[in-house]
């Protein structure tokens, strides 16, 4: 029997009583390879036991120091605690290490947004988006990232095709009225896209208090015209 198969599928299925006898009698049964521990890592985090799981990821890497998803399962510790600077250099490792897909660059660049070292984001960020192009999220984090650089008219790109595939992203239409408020003269836009995001999601209350700003400007200028 398979234990880590075994703990993989009850994990995913959120048996975790199970994913752990499991991935203890992998352990046992091999106790000197790594796979058990990060596998035992994980289940631990996703039951919220971060210092239990902090110690089953240590474990793997003292097992072997190129233990890319040790290093990636401890990292998402460390950024969910907002030690952010600390998960950026274990995302780092991860990726040195071989871990595969746009995952581990996109939570490095939100690792440096965190850290308001955005010039620092940017290429990772960058390189998700270019590994993951139909991640919505990762494309509305890029768009964001190039208009916090003030590069907009890639940023509006990267904000207009996530509206092209969801039209109802209050993120994207929040930060295109953004966009359109600071780098244009297009009032219209800018109200359009501000009040789309407020009508989608009505609890976005910087999209309704820029797009009261903007409007009371407006009137404003329209009545000395």
């Amino acid at each position: 029997m398979n234990y880590n198969e075994e703990g993989i599928k009850a994990l995913q299925e959120k048996r975790y009583e199970d994913a752990v006898k499991a991935f203890t009698e992998a352990i046992e049964q091999n106790p000197d390879n790594p796979i058990g521990y990060i596998n035992f890592g994980n289940v631990l985090a996703a039951m919220n036991e971060v210092e239990r799981a902090e110690r089953f990821f240590q474990k793997a890497i003292t097992l072997d120091e190129k233990a890319a998803t040790a290093y990636y399962g401890l990292a998402n510790l460390y950024y969910n605690a907002e030690r952010f600077l600390e998960a950026a250099k274990l995302y780092q490792k991860s990726i040195e290490y071989g871990i595969e897909g746009a995952d581990s660059y996109y939570m490095l660049g939100k690792c440096f947004e965190k850290e308001n070292q955005v010039k620092l984001a940017l290429p990772y960020m960058q390189r998700a988006a270019e590994l993951a192009p139909d991640d919505l999220q990762i494309r509305l984090s890029y768009g964001i990232i190039l208009c916090k650089l003030e590069m907009f008219d890639l940023a509006k790109k990267e904000l207009e095709f996530v509206l092209e595939k969801d039209e109802k992203n209050a993120d994207a239409h929040y930060n295109l009225g953004v966009l359109y408020a600071l780098s244009t003269d297009d009032t219209e836009k800018t109200l359009y896209h501000l009040k789309q995001a407020f009508t989608i999601q009505p609890e976005h209350d910087q999209a309704r208090y820029i797009y009261d700003m903007v409007n009371m400007r407006v009137k404003n200028n329209d009545a000395f015209n």
